[in-house]
């Protein structure tokens, strides 16, 4: 059977005995939760060490380098995984590289009881649960542009996606988007990235080792304050995408 062990390496990347064997705990975890709480549709062994865990470790290519760009200025770079569901790709990332501080959310309180209880068996230090809307948490001071990284695997269309996330990163930092299209989904938030504060800086497209399934990492590059009417309240985002009406305006004249 193929591990996340394996994929790693068809992936390039290094992983310790320790971290197989923290993956292989996670996914008995995930698995033994399942039965109760709906984490997740992939239950087969395998599916999860490649949907889930290869899918999410994909992004470690960009913080390695984050890490060793900034390891004088940010010894611990602060991550937040917006949207997070069971953990990904959060978790995944911090069982590679145990010097992030992580932080969590989800809206679901059965999750974040999933997190927390994850989190404590895994033995992660500086990892971190909230239970808010994606929307809510940018309000607080505690939360808006604090964070180096703010990541999110799929969990709404582009330019929905960066309004959740793009509030959460300082200045400098980075929002890390895991998508399936690429041109589609920057197409449709350009203008929606340039309100929020933000440029694209890369986008790395790669298919999952021996599969077919195609996955892209759009980096976003945050280059000044997100304006402070953003994000706009919850469920406004979804129903009226930032940029979307004006685009449609213009195409109409």
């Amino acid at each position: 059977m193929k591990t996340i062990q394996y994929y790693a390496q068809k992936l390039g990347m290094e992983m310790t005995i320790e971290q197989a064997a923290m993956f292989q705990k996670y996914q008995e975890i995930l698995l033994e939760w399942n039965q109760n709480v709906n984490l997740t549709s992939i239950t087969e062994p395998e599916d999860i060490a490649l949907k889930h865990f290869a899918d999410s470790i994909l992004m470690a290519p960009f913080l390695k380098t984050a890490f060793e760009n900034k390891a004088n200025k940010f010894p611990n770079l602060s991550i937040i995984d917006v949207g997070t569901g069971a953990g990904f790709p959060g978790i995944p990332l911090k069982i590679l590289f145990p010097e992030l501080s992580l932080t969590l959310m989800d809206s679901l309180k059965k999750k974040i009881a999933f997190l927390d209880f994850a989190c404590q068996s895994l033995g992660l230090n500086d990892c971190v649960t909230v239970h808010s809307r994606a929307e809510d948490g940018p309000r607080s001071d505690l939360y808006r542009e604090k964070f180096d990284i703010s990541i999110a695997r799929a969990v709404a269309s582009m330019p929905v996606l960066c309004e959740y996330c793009m509030p959460y990163v300082k200045v400098g930092g980075v929002f890390v988007a895991m998508k399936t299209k690429a041109e589609d989904e920057i197409d449709s938030a350009g203008q929606a990235i340039k309100l929020l504060g933000g440029e694209i800086e890369t986008c790395h497209e790669f298919f999952l080792p021996e599969s077919d399934i195609k996955r892209a990492v759009i980096v976003i590059r945050k280059t000044s304050s997100t304006p402070a009417i953003y994000p706009r309240k919850a469920g406004t985002a979804a129903k009226a995408p930032l940029g979307i009406k004006s685009i449609i305006k213009k195409s109409e004249k």
